[in-house]
């Protein structure tokens, strides 16, 4: 996955917007306010953080070369994924997926409600 394709999947979901809130090397993708993704652009190759439980976390550092605890972030909570590390688009794909949805579960109901999505507990 390169990094429009990201942009695009990460803009798919809903209630997502993305900005620059640390200049223009990083760009973040949020539900509500919260950020659930963090493109690092002029790195080589490209990287995102995103969030993830701790054990899955583990478990995907030790599946994947490409995956390493979160650069500048919380090292239990999140995990940096280096693009075209030879992780497979679908398995991407979940990642980002498992970090929406940690982030949107813990939305205030009405910021749920203002995206039209319902906690999923």
């Amino acid at each position: 996955m390169d990094v429009d394709s990201l942009r695009a999947y990460c803009l798919s979901k809903p209630g997502t917007g993305a900005d620059f809130p640390f200049g223009g090397d990083v760009l973040a993708f949020r539900v509500g306010k919260k950020i659930f993704a963090l493109v690092a652009l002029r790195v080589s190759p490209p990287t995102v953080n995103v969030k993830c439980d701790p054990f899955l976390a583990m478990e995907l550092r030790e599946r994947y070369a490409a995956v390493t605890p979160g650069y500048h972030m919380n090292k239990a909570h999140w995990n940096t994924i280096a693009l075209g590390g030879g992780i497979p688009e679908k398995e991407l794909r979940a990642m980002i997926d498992h970090s929406y949805e940690i982030v949107l579960k813990g939305l205030s109901r009405r910021a749920r409600e203002a995206i039209g999505a319902k906690r999923a507990d």
